[in-house]
């Protein structure tokens, strides 16, 4: 009569479903990276980061930084 706890594997047989479990594991995580992508920066902020970085340095005054934005933005200003 088999016990309840005899499931006939030895020391190999648990690392060899440890690591198929492992492997599948694995899988599915890259998968999902992989689908969902690289969310991390729009493509369209990053310019839009590269000026607020500048003019946080002070390398263009606040007219040139809003004037900049609002042209970024797609809306240029208008001239009087």
């Amino acid at each position: 009569m088999m016990s309840w706890y005899d499931h006939g594997m030895n020391g190999w047989g648990y690392a060899f479903t440890f690591l198929v479990t492992a492997l599948v594991v694995a899988g599915v995580v890259l998968l999902v990276r992989h689908l969902v992508g690289d969310q991390r920066t729009p493509s369209d902020t990053r310019p839009q980061q590269i000026l607020a970085e500048r003019f946080a340095r002070g390398e263009i005054d606040e007219q040139e930084y809003r004037t900049r934005l609002t042209t970024l933005r797609g809306n240029p200003p208008t001239r009087a």
